[in-house]
Parts: structure tokens; sequence; C-alpha cells
């Protein structure tokens, strides 16, 4: 699975991301990286590549930053939380880029969050980050199941005691049924995500919201298709947001 990981997030980064990256970030071949969340690292593999040298990855989980180094031993990859207020203590520098893919949903203190962010970047640093909605059809992350709720959308809306009977009647181990409830009530709102921005003084460069998010298209071979900025409509419709944000320089 680590390894179907670390390819995925090769190919995403070649096809989709570092195009994206590049069409709105002037030089971004020559910036400073941080990614926060990087699992087995595929991104930062695939940057080094391209010839980028001031990499650095964070990882809460240190079984995941341990395969980071087998793959790629000469990365900078460490344990670390980006809710921690001492994180830019304890790395040298400032960065210009920013990459925090699908993280924010599972983070419950959002304020300490963009303060830190808000720290670790230069002034007119960009920050990508992405995530699915709380509301969205997958928000609970139960294509994780064995059964077919891997497929059944908006289950995390459900009361729990009906979630529950109905997981264990299919046989779902407590510890999945447990982290799809737990993903419903931390999970964050497109409008709860611009408040916390907004307030934090980050100015939004790109705002994509996506009815089939582009991650799907090399995981499962569906099409992209982006969703209208609706109100209330968006928070249900819309399986992933994609905001690329800049800190003012003054």
């Amino acid at each position: 699975m680590a390894e179907q990981h670390f390819h995925e997030q090769q190919l995403f980064a070649e096809k989709y991301l570092i195009p994206l990256l590049e069409r709105h970030i002037p030089d971004f071949r020559q910036k400073r990286v941080l990614e926060v969340g990087c699992a087995e690292a595929g991104l930062l593999d695939y940057l080094q590549k391209l010839g980028m040298k001031e990499l650095t990855g964070i990882e809460l989980e240190a079984s995941r930053v341990e395969i980071a180094r087998k793959y790629n031993a000469t990365l900078d990859v460490r344990v670390g939380d980006i809710t921690d207020q001492t994180l830019p203590e304890k790395i040298s520098g400032r960065f210009d880029v920013i990459i925090m893919r699908d993280v924010i949903e599972h983070v419950p203190n959002r304020e300490s969050t963009f303060r830190v962010l808000w720290e670790l970047l230069q002034p007119g640093g960009y920050l990508f980050i992405t995530f699915p909605p709380r509301f969205s059809p997958f928000a609970g992350h139960q294509q994780h199941a064995r059964s077919f709720l891997k497929h059944t959308p908006y289950v995390s809306l459900l009361p729990e005691f009906l979630w529950r009977r109905m997981g264990r009647w299919l046989g779902e181990p407590e510890e999945f049924l447990d982290s799809v409830m737990l993903n419903y009530r931390i999970g964050l709102s497109i409008r709860q995500f611009e408040k916390f921005y907004r307030r934090q003084g980050f100015v939004p460069v790109l705002k994509d919201l996506f009815l089939l998010r582009p991650i799907f298209k090399y995981r499962m071979g569906l099409p992209i298709i982006k969703f209208p900025n609706i109100p209330f409509f968006r928070e249900f419709k819309t399986t992933g947001c994609e905001y690329l944000l800049r800190k003012p320089t003054d």
C-alpha cells in the first residue's frame, strides 16, 4: 500500500499538481518548498528529480517518515505537527511555497494551524491547500470500508447509532466505524475554511471546487469535473476543494 501511495503521489505531481503550480507561481522551480503531511514523500521525490533543492516535508506519523526515508534518504523529511507553535523555530528559515493536500480536515485546531502556516511562509509566499468539505459525499473516508459502504455516499451524515448498527451488521471493524464519525465531527466546511484563512490574512489567488476531484482521475480513471461556487449546494456536492493562497508582502 505504501508503494502504491508513493507512486500515486508522483503521478499526481507530474500530471496535475506541478503544471498547475507553475502556471500560477512565478519561477516555481526556484522556490523553497515545504509539504505538510507529506506521507511517503512521493511529491518531494518528484520535485527533487526536477532539480529542486530546497525541499522539506513534515509528517505526523513516524512510520510514514521511515518509509519516505527508505525511498529517498537524501530528502529532508521529519516527524512534525503543524499545530505545534514551536515548529517555525525547529525548521530553519521560511518557505516560498507550502503544499498541504487533504490534511486540514483532520486537524481539529485550525486556529493554531493557520498561525503556524503563516509563520512558516515568507512574505509573498504561497499556500496550496486541498480538502474534502465536511458534508461532501465521501467526507467520512468510507471508501476504506470492506463492504459496499465504500461506494455509498453521505454515510457520515447518518445518525451515529444507525451508522454503527449498519456497519457492525456488515462486519466493519469498530476502528473504522469510529474513524468515519470522527472525520465528520472534525470536518471542515468551505464556509469555515474561508473564514479561517481570511481571518489570518491570506489572499486567494486560485479557488476551484470539484464535483469529481483531480485525484480521482489518477486513482480511478474518472474525469475531472468542476462545480460552481453556489452557497449551500457546494458544501454537499463538491468532493474536493483547491485553494492557492498568498501571504501579503506588507
